[in-house]
């Protein structure tokens, strides 16, 4: 494989171009369903065409090839640069940065600022008195050798990745912990892709006081901490309600707070509680609403049978005009007036809208009551946010009390029956 810059380029581009073919492809497919025509002002594509359907043919089974080819060529690529001490592609880690040497090949260097930023810390953490690591990411700020949005969190993961070795790392999944491991070569040796900012010595000396001062964390949840997240807001600041974890004493707690109120306001306590009160409401106002799912009807059986009647009625009309072939006997005329009669009341039945091509809301048989029953909260919290539903917190202090009192208001959108129906997207799903 060539590790020069130009080829990496290169194979972007190839990338981009793949993705405008299959972008092409399920365009193409959606016509077809859907009995469209496609005209390209440049190329020979046009589907009431037999140049442009043999085109079609063409661009979809070299897009349905490559969609096959694409994850496995990715997923080699990733599997192949793993094992190689060139750095091929991929985003480096805190410390360092790409660029290019004398032959062109893009290789990892130092940053200098993070060199400066990291020894800082290890200096600060090894000290008699350590610091702690929120006052090093505070110091950092201030300093602007880092940038604002740095965590705590995010600055002990820094300090904690065996890459600042010069190693080359892969996450390594542990219980939702996220962390870095050395890749070991085929020498069982690991590979190295850059100078080193730490010795081994270093290196191992800093963890061991990040270990000492580590607080033991729950596992993460994969589903995010903070459940119906954007859906329940402060009544203050109109900020997102977000999961604190605290410690008092050895026992935990937690909190429901916000973002702009200070301190995060009167921290509204069991989020459990809270999530099931809100579950109870939105089943009481939403529940029995039924599940409508928006579908793309074509007009097209419905123009045919509206032509068919017209043309039906028109036959009669003449056939019951003076000398008409009905007008000879009673009896025909009287056949022909009541199945006239009839004809005009299913022309006058038919739905103007149904012959035109539309979309139209189905009902798919379930109630939301019974989606979210089958779906859990998560179900009910991806809908709630998808039609905009909040539900105001608000937290009045008790006196004597340790606990605030908590009000929650349900808001509702004026339109919600429209939003809530489920609009499936063709091009979402094949993008």
């Amino acid at each position: 494989m060539n590790t020069t810059a130009p080829s990496e380029r290169s194979h972007t581009g190839m990338i981009a171009y793949r993705e405008r073919f299959t972008d092409l492809s399920t365009m193409i497919d959606w016509c077809l369903k859907y009995g469209k025509n496609l005209v390209s002002k440049n190329d020979s594509i046009d589907l009431t065409t037999r140049a442009g359907k043999i085109m079609v043919t063409i661009i979809g089974g070299i897009a349905e090839i490559e969609a096959a080819n694409t994850s496995t060529r990715v997923a080699s690529l990733w599997d192949y640069t793993k094992t190689q001490s060139d750095w091929l592609v991929g985003k480096p880690a805190y410390g360092y940065e790409t660029a290019e040497d004398e032959g062109g090949r893009v290789v990892l260097v130092i940053s200098k600022s993070a060199y400066r930023a990291l020894h800082w810390c290890r200096k600060a953490a090894t000290r008699a008195q350590p610091a702690s690591a929120r006052r090093m990411a505070k110091v950092l700020v201030r300093s602007k050798l880092c940038g604002p949005g740095l965590t705590t969190s995010t600055l002990i993961r820094r300090l904690r990745n065996p890459a600042l070795m010069g190693y080359r790392v892969e996450e390594d999944k542990n219980g939702g912990v996220r962390r870095s491991k050395i890749v070991l070569g085929s020498d069982a040796k690991p590979i190295r892709v850059a100078d080193a900012i730490f010795t081994e010595d270093e290196f191992n000396s800093l963890r061991q006081a990040l270990d000492q001062r580590r607080r033991d964390q729950p596992p993460r949840n994969p589903e995010g901490a903070t459940k119906f997240l954007g859906v329940l807001i402060c009544h203050d600041c109109g900020t997102n309600m977000r999961v604190k974890k605290t410690t008092y004493n050895g026992r935990a707690y937690t909190y429901l707070r916000c973002n702009e109120c200070k301190s995060g306001g009167q921290g509204a306590p069991n989020p459990d509680g809270i999530y099931r009160r809100l579950v109870d409401d939105v089943l009481k106002v939403l529940g029995d609403e039924p599940v409508m799912t928006r579908e793309y009807r074509q007009g097209a059986d419905a123009r045919k049978e509206q032509k068919r009647l017209e043309e039906s009625v028109s036959y009669y009309m003449t056939g019951l005009e003076p000398g008409g072939r009905f007008t000879k006997t009673r009896f025909t005329k009287e056949q022909a007036e009541k199945t006239l009669d009839d004809l005009i009341k299913q022309l006058d039945a038919m739905d103007p809208d149904s012959t035109k091509d539309r979309w139209v809301a189905v009902h798919n048989g379930k109630s939301f009551r019974a989606r979210w029953e089958e779906g859990g909260m998560e179900a009910m919290a991806a809908d709630l946010h998808r039609i905009g539903v909040k539900c105001k917190i608000k937290r009045t202090r008790v006196e004597g009390v340790r606990a605030p009192r908590i009000h929650m208001k349900l808001l509702i959108p004026r339109d919600v029956r429209n939003r809530l129906i489920l609009k499936e997207d063709d091009f979402a799903d094949a993008f």
